[in-house]
């Protein structure tokens, strides 16, 4: 371990991780945690842990994946990079251009930390081979990542992964690279085009409505004040706290929304501005969360499958065409099949992923993922080639203003659909784990001696997604079909935990509130059969 080290030692750029591993020649144990293993590029690229080693994030790692991407690309194509607010997010960004235009390739630099929809959009707009965003998302403050978008403007997918990976593999030392310096840094007209293509999207007359507004320490704030101006969309109330980009979200446990307590700022302002509805994104500005005032004063947070179910109606309505298709993964609400089969349009289901919605086939005006995440579309397609919370929630807001110039809210949208289409009420489980292999135990097990009931509920049917379902390419997961219920087994991507989704779907009836209460007792008692089940 300590021969790896030195060899990285003589390679890396950073001084700052130089110190850091020179400190650690010593200790084995941190040693053996940074070279043992290292990150592995996959469909979502590179994530982990800033520091020095190849099972960290940093320059040489970060050299070493530009330079296996520049070897699977066209001679004489073009990269555009885009970087967030992160600690070291604008450095790698930097090294990307100069390992790409090192390799005789074309490089595009966004002007400045940048939404990741902003760097899928641009894509396609500048013509480019593959896009790189620097970014992590929603991870901790500590993480970085390298995220990968191909020519179509999407996340890649197999086999491409493999191939760079493979390409990765046979770079060699980072400092024998050679590096250029000619890459283009683009202005304001990128966000200009951007900003540009979202004017499709329809926005009734929007006067008077209050808007509180997150950008959860991230990039979102300036892109989304601007795309609200252009839609005539009154500026939202922002906090003020978490207004600026701040790569150590000071304020927040976990930058995420759907964590618990990384939307009480925004609420809490939301209620001081007599708010008709709260919007947060994520760090990268690519998830929307929506939150709603509820009759009784008090504030709910809109599920991921609930906001989904409401943007695809609003898609719908301002869209026209039998081949209109809506999509979304396996993992996700049965809801949208119920809403694609009331309009008369097109619907598939795909694996989990944003990568793998936008590879559905057809003329795509909306897709969704369960975690925050949504593409919105007028009749020409989705906009963005991947999830983007700044056009989802110019879609949000539009949508509640219609709403509010009916006199309604889109709480009485979610009745009317649960009366239309039955009430569709999700959950989730997470078994978080230290030892991956429990995971795969857990994963085996369930193979073997699937449950026949769970909640006093027969399983109908067991479908084992790794032998490939509905024509779906094979993952690691199990569906369990119940009477009136499904619920769907996988282990998480990005995490070492064990993902559980559930759902019930019951007849509203005339008493939508009552029915909901049913459904919620329902979910409660299948979430604790299914966590007995995994104990």
């Amino acid at each position: 371990m300590r021969e790896l080290a030195e060899l990285w030692l003589a390679q890396d750029p950073d001084p700052e991780t130089r110190a850091e591993l020179a400190a650690l020649l010593d200790d084995e144990d941190a040693l053996r945690d940074r070279f043992g293993a290292r990150l592995e590029f996959g469909t979502a690229g590179l994530r982990g842990e800033l520091g020095a080693g190849p099972n960290r994030m940093n320059r040489v790692t970060v050299m070493r994946a530009a330079a296996g991407l520049a070897a699977r690309l066209p001679a004489g194509s073009g990269v555009v990079i885009g970087f967030d607010a992160r600690h070291n997010s604008r450095r790698f960004a930097e090294d990307t251009a100069a390992v790409v235009t090192g390799a005789g390739l074309r490089a595009w630099l966004m002007p400045g930390p940048l939404p990741t929809p902003v760097l899928a959009f641009a894509v396609r707009h500048l013509g480019a081979a593959a896009g790189v965003m620097v970014t992590a998302s929603h991870n901790p403050p500590r993480d970085n990542g390298y995220k990968v978008y191909w020519s179509d403007g999407a996340q890649i997918v197999p086999p491409v992964d493999r191939e760079i990976s493979a390409a990765i593999d046979a770079v060699g030392r980072v400092d024998e690279l050679p590096l250029g310096e000619g890459w283009t840094v683009l202005g304001d007209e990128i966000v200009e085009a951007y900003l540009d293509a979202l004017s499709v999207l329809p926005v009734a007359d929007a006067a008077g409505l209050k808007v509180a507004y997150t950008p959860m320490h991230g990039v979102g704030r300036d892109v989304l004040l601007r795309a609200f101006e252009r839609a005539g969309i009154p500026a939202p109330a922002v906090v003020a706290e978490q207004a600026e980009p701040d790569p150590d979200f000071p304020t927040v446990a976990f930058p995420n929304p759907e964590e618990p307590g990384a939307m009480d700022l925004v609420l809490a302002l939301a209620a001081r501005t007599g708010a008709d509805l709260v919007v947060a994104n994520d760090p990268d500005a690519d998830r929307l969360a929506l939150a709603v005032p509820t009759r009784d004063g008090g504030w709910r947070a809109l599920t991921g499958d609930e906001v989904g179910g409401l943007l695809a109606e609003h898609v719908l309505r301002h869209t026209s065409g039998d081949d209109r298709l809506v999509v979304t993964t396996i993992v996700s609400s049965s809801l949208l099949g119920a809403i694609a089969r009331g309009h008369g349009v097109r619907f598939a289901e795909t694996l989990t992923g944003f990568k793998w919605i936008m590879k559905a086939e057809g003329r795509l005006v909306f897709g969704y993922e369960e975690a925050l995440g949504y593409s919105v579309g007028a009749e020409d397609g989705v906009v963005v080639h991947d999830k983007d919370g700044v056009s989802a929630a110019v879609a949000a807001a539009a949508l509640t203003a219609e709403a509010r110039r009916d006199g309604r809210t889109l709480l009485d949208l979610l009745d009317d659909q649960a009366r239309r289409y039955g009430l569709h009420a999700t959950a989730q489980l997470s078994v978080r784990v230290d030892d991956l292999s429990l995971i795969t135990g857990m994963m085996a097990r369930l193979r073997a001696e699937p449950p026949k009931e769970l909640a006093g509920r027969p399983v109908e049917a067991v479908d084992d997604l790794a032998r490939g379902a509905d024509g779906l390419p094979p993952t690691d997961g199990l569906r369990f079909r119940l009477d009136g219920a499904r619920v769907v087994v996988r282990p998480s991507g990005t995490e070492p935990k064990l993902k559980c989704y559930l759902e019930v779907v019951r007849p509203a009836g005339d008493d939508v509130d009552a029915a909901r209460a049913r459904a919620d007792a329902d979910l409660t008692a299948l979430r604790q059969a299914v966590a007995a089940l995994l104990a």
